[in-house]
């Protein structure tokens, strides 16, 4: 059995496989790499999601690692948005520096009612999902990421995970019942955001109809929105790694 956490890392571009450093920190050498290796170049996120090695979390997310990096977004656009500050007033990026979600909320992963790994393959396929919405991943698409995948070194299982969930027709209904409270719904909703920056129509919508079936607050999603485009930074060089890759009034329930 593989790693969930370690793929999800991995699904979020934080570390470059094989090398241990980030896409950011090997940033200037992307495009060269793209040319000697275009699957290490831009991470698993370029060969799965397309876009996802066009901005990268901060630092200070990665090296929190990808389930405490989620859960700490959501907190912090819950904390802003129980706050009533204007979803503007929070959008700087690289500040304050993100943290973990606190051990005693509903955010943190040792929470989890159905576990830390099985809310972790939840995330994962919800990434997928949205990675899927405009289309990029069609059957010609989904073979030339088969052959990337099997040198990736992620294992066989791993593999074989990543391809049934490429395969799989979006079952909304399901992706949403593996969100059990309500902060694994909006983490669901971060973790989806995170991986696309929606610039279409079909991207939009998607997004927006997450949030719909998730019953989340409008001016919440609003608070997601800020703090996760404060959280992303464009990574140098990664926009061509990536393409030579790849070719307010608050919910009662809160």
């Amino acid at each position: 059995m593989f790693d969930p956490k370690k793929l999800l890392d991995d699904l979020l571009g934080s570390q470059i496989p094989g090398t241990g450093s980030t896409v950011r920190e090997k940033g200037g050498q992307a495009v060269q790499m793209a040319k000697d290796n275009p699957l290490a170049a831009g991470a698993l996120a370029a060969v799965l999601l397309g876009t996802g090695a066009g901005r990268q979390i901060t630092g200070t997310a990665v090296k929190l690692g990808g389930l405490a990096a989620i859960g700490g977004l959501a907190y912090k656009a819950y904390q802003n948005y129980k706050s009533g500050s204007a979803p503007a007033e929070t959008q700087v990026a690289g500040e304050p520096e993100l943290l973990p979600p606190p051990a005693d909320t509903a955010f943190h992963p040792s929470q989890a009612p159905q576990g830390e790994d099985e809310f972790t393959l939840t995330l994962v396929r919800a990434m997928i999902s949205a990675a899927k919405a405009d289309g990029h991943i069609d059957d010609g698409e989904r073979q030339k990421i088969a052959g990337k995948l099997s040198l990736a070194g992620i294992g066989s299982d791993a593999e074989k995970f990543l391809m049934s969930e490429l395969e799989t027709p979006l079952d909304l209904d399901t992706l949403v019942a593996g969100a059990q409270t309500d902060a694994q719904k909006l983490e669901l909703y971060t973790a989806s955001r995170l991986t696309i920056d929606p610039d279409t129509r079909a991207e939009r919508g998607y997004l927006d109809l997450l949030a719909g079936r998730l019953g989340l607050p409008d001016a919440l999603v609003d608070h997601v929105e800020a703090t996760v485009s404060a959280a992303k930074v464009p990574a140098e060089g990664a926009s061509e790694a990536a393409k030579a890759a790849s070719k307010t009034t608050p919910n009662s329930r809160w």
